[in-house]
């Protein structure tokens, strides 16, 4: 009535075939994915665990970014803010999570 029994048949058959045609496109976006996250995701999360080990470990006399650009040495440390000197007699308080990266003590000064 609705359908003949000729394209019915034709209908199931190619039913079946669909499948590998289906994970035959999602194999790039899958491939990509992977790709991207051994390429950018995985690097930001190891630099990002970096960060966060030096904030813990910052102390007295290491000296410090932040993240707007200001360089100083630390004179305090808290649990969440740190004293920065950024000249003779000017200091200033920052929160620790705002601090771009952090050299110890010892490192020495570019070459400029």
């Amino acid at each position: 009535m609705f359908a003949t029994p000729a394209y019915a048949q034709a209908a199931g058959a190619a039913g079946q075939g669909s499948t590998l045609a289906g994970i035959a496109s999602v194999a790039p976006l899958v491939v990509i994915f992977i790709v991207f996250y051994f390429l950018m995701i995985r690097p930001q999360q190891k630099r990002m665990r970096t960060l966060q080990d030096s904030l813990k470990a910052v102390k007295k006399n290491d000296t410090v970014i932040t993240a707007g650009g200001l360089i100083g040495k630390v004179t305090r440390v808290d649990d969440t803010e740190v004293e920065i000197e950024l000249a003779p007699n000017v200091k200033v308080r920052a929160v620790k999570s705002t601090l771009a990266e952090v050299r110890p003590h010892g490192a020495k000064p570019a070459n400029d």
